[in-house]
């Protein structure tokens, strides 16, 4: 399962972002998505985010996507990768 969560000034971006992410599955909150994970699905948004959103943001946009499976793997995006703390993640 993958968990995206974003934070993004721009209206119109932030929009089409979340436009984007309920193509693959649906909102938990306002600004995360639960998506079922495959790998061709993750490298998909992963290209999208770094191909077309990412040039977008301004420096308090972020975007983070948990990776949950055996392993937990954080990407981050924007503002977001500049904060390294710890996660801690209860299932």
């Amino acid at each position: 399962m993958l968990i995206i969560s974003y934070d993004i000034s721009d209206t119109k971006v932030r929009t089409k972002f979340a436009k984007y992410l309920s193509k693959f599955g649906f909102r938990l909150q306002y600004s995360v998505f639960q998506i079922k994970n495959s790998e061709r699905i993750l490298k998909n948004i992963i290209f999208e985010i770094e191909n077309k959103y990412e040039k977008l943001f301004t420096e308090n946009d972020s975007i983070i996507i948990f990776h949950l499976s055996g392993h937990c793997e954080v990407l981050k995006y924007g503002y977001a990768r500049h904060n390294d703390d710890e996660y801690l993640i209860v299932l």
